[in-house]
Parts: C-alpha cells; structure tokens; sequence
C-alpha cells in the first residue's frame, strides 16, 4: 500500500520544544513507521529524552526491518530505549528525565500500534459501525485511539520511559487491518488538548491532503494552546 503522510512540530508558546518524532519508510520491503515523543515538563531535558527514546527505537526497526512486528518486537526495542535514557542520565550528572511514545508500524496491510503515556495514536475509517471495538463510542469512524495512562485526578502520567524506572516503561500494543482510506494520526497531548475529539475525527476525515489538515490543527494549536504541538497524519491509499 502507498501512504501520504506529512508531519508537524512546533514549540507553541513555549521557550523550546520537547517533542520529537520520526518517519521511517521502505517502499521495497511494503514497510512505513511513524512515532511521536513528547519529552516530559517539570524535569530537565525533555528533548534530550525524546530524542534519544526515539532514536533507539527507530534504530532498533531499522536494524530488523525485515522481522516481523509484534508485540514482542515493540518490547524489545522498549527495553533498548530504557536502557539508552538510563545510561543518558548517568552522563548528565543522574539528571531526571522522562518522555512519552506513541507509534505506528505499518507492514503490508497489518498495522501495529504502541504506546506508552499520553501521546496519543488515532485510526480512523469512514462508515465503521463495529461498536464492541471502538474506543469512543460516539464516534462510529474511530477504529482505535490509544488510552491515556494517566494517575487518578489526569495530571500525573502512570507510564512513561523515565530514568531509572524501567518497570514504567510498559507499552500498550494493538494490530489491525488498514484499508485503503484509512487515516492516522499519531500525535503530542499538545496537538489534541487543542481540538476537540468530534473536531478532531471530523477533520481527519476531510477530503483534503494530510498537508492542510495538520494545518488546520496548528491553526488550533496556535489560537488556544500553550504547549508544545507535534503531529504526524497519513492517508493510505492503494
């Protein structure tokens, strides 16, 4: 399957931005990757923490690209980032820091979801009805949307890849079927806490290139967030 994609990433009205994300694509192989980290506020060096959490996972695909996904390949390459952000903060004087992930492998018409925090990954498909499935049931186009691990009270994040805590680092994993049409988004809280999630679904399924809808969104984001923002969408097509 072919997909078109685009991405965004922008500071908002925050000094810097801590999020970081990735595309990996190999045509060749029938094989695409997106991923979002959104390194954690009230510790030091939240993008020092995505980038590294992302890059050890990307390069843990690149390195076996042509093995299966599973749950058990996300595991593992969770395991090499927890130990990558542990050995980043012992070189940084044992500095806390923490990050969120969400991605979405997609191999042939399977595609695997993982994610760990509050980041967040969204599968839509117009005219889906199957109720015992869907996550948000008063949206009958959600396929799959990714469940926040927040603490009680939703201000404390339960899950997440933060030094020295690898029994944190526990990812949620999910495969299904895409079809043609299909559209995903895999993004930062800063991205959907300024959409509202009908809004959200709506626009994502407008008949418009994934361009204009991420510019829709940081229209959004500009107007009434104050976060750092950081999306990427994707059509499948055939």
């Amino acid at each position: 399957m072919k997909i078109k994609y685009a991405t965004i990433s922008e500071k908002g009205r925050r000094y810097n931005n801590e999020d970081a994300f990735r595309v990996i694509e190999h045509p060749e192989k029938d094989r695409w990757l997106g991923i979002v980290c959104d390194g954690m506020g009230g510790h030091s060096m939240g993008e020092v923490a995505s980038e590294t959490v992302i890059g050890k996972i990307t390069d843990y695909w690149e390195k076996n690209i042509d093995m299966p996904d599973s749950k058990e390949k996300v595991v593992k390459a969770c395991k090499k980032a927890t130990v990558a952000i542990d050995e980043k903060s012992f070189n940084m004087h044992h500095c806390e820091m923490g990050t969120t992930m969400a991605m979405i492998s997609i191999e042939a018409t399977k595609a695997t979801i993982a994610h760990i925090g509050d980041s967040r990954c969204y599968l839509i498909r117009k005219g889906y009805y199957d109720y015992d499935d869907i996550t948000n049931p008063d949206k009958d186009h959600v396929v799959y949307r990714t469940t926040d691990h927040l603490k009680a009270g939703g201000v404390l994040i339960a899950r997440c890849f933060f030094s020295y805590k690898p029994e944190v680092a526990i990812p949620d994993v999910a495969q299904f079927d895409v079809e043609p049409g299909d559209r995903i988004l895999i993004c930062s809280d800063g991205l959907y806490n300024c959409v509202l999630p009908n809004i959200l679904v709506d626009r994502m399924l407008d008949n418009k290139t994934p361009e204009q809808i991420l510019d829709t969104f940081a229209f959004l984001c500009e107007r009434s967030g104050d976060d750092n923002y950081t999306g990427i969408m994707a059509i499948i097509e055939e």
